[in-house]
């Protein structure tokens, strides 16, 4: 099974414990406003590549990723479910940790077959990195020109399978760093069963120039970054929603 490869990075500090090897995947979806990476969103693209080059690739530098693993980043990971079961599975032949960064939005609940691919995903992945753009249906579809309907219900999906998982949010100023939408994002996550972390991030600007370079049009063009004092201003706010659920649910 051949999967679309954007890119390889042997030395990934921030997409999981520990040291990890992490895999671009080519293709997604969501059209995010401060993508920084909007040369992996056409699915046609890519390196084919086999599961099999993606761990001999690991296992020559294995002591290095003692306390790491496999991350699976992108584009959309999910959506080249096939080739991530066949990665995943033969990784934990070998015991590697297994991580995927998502949006999550290649969920989809009613779709019978797709939901026994995820059942077995599931069964060889040790960590979920859910990317949860806004909670807000109207605004996430501003944000990223896609529904968060489907992204909900599989954050609800990996709490009732136990996976963990850490809850990403990127904070733009005017977009994402309302108060309450920060607060009712907290109310969602407090429900998990399975949140084990939460990363607030603040907005950058450093995408803008690969826009410039691929001639597209940046669409978040003169909004400032978020400074990192702002970010954990904020992150306050979401842990403060996520404290009422659990009081409230005695979670």
């Amino acid at each position: 099974m051949q999967g679309r490869i954007h890119s390889l990075e042997s030395f990934g500090t921030v997409d999981g414990p520990g040291i990890r090897y992490v895999v671009f995947v080519q293709g997604c979806p969501m059209r995010c406003a401060y993508c920084h990476n909007p040369d992996t969103w056409e699915m046609n693209a890519g390196e084919l590549m086999e599961p099999e080059y993606i761990i001999e690739q690991f296992e020559r530098n294995k002591p290095f990723y003692k306390d790491g693993g496999i991350t699976v980043t992108g584009g959309e990971p999910l959506m080249q479910i096939d080739f991530l079961i066949d990665l995943f599975e033969k990784a934990k032949e070998k015991d590697i940790h297994t991580c995927i960064d998502t949006s999550g939005i290649a969920f989809n609940p009613k779709n019978p077959d797709l939901m026994a691919k995820f059942d077995r995903l599931m069964k060889v992945t040790d960590l979920v990195m859910l990317d949860i753009k806004h909670i807000d249906p109207e605004k996430h579809l501003e944000l990223t020109s896609q529904h968060n309907d489907n992204i909900l219900a599989f954050a609800q999906y990996l709490s009732d399978k136990n996976i963990d998982v850490w809850i990403r949010h990127v904070v733009v100023p005017g977009l994402t760093d309302d108060d309450v939408y920060l607060e009712k994002l907290g109310y969602f996550i407090g429900g998990l069963k399975n949140l084990k972390a939460l990363d607030v991030l603040p907005y950058h600007t450093m995408g803008a120039v690969k826009y410039e370079k691929l001639g597209m049009d940046y669409k978040l063009k003169g909004v400032p970054a978020l400074t990192q004092k702002e970010a954990l201003e904020k992150k306050e706010v979401i842990l403060k929603g996520i404290k009422e659920r659990r009081a409230n649910e005695k979670i």
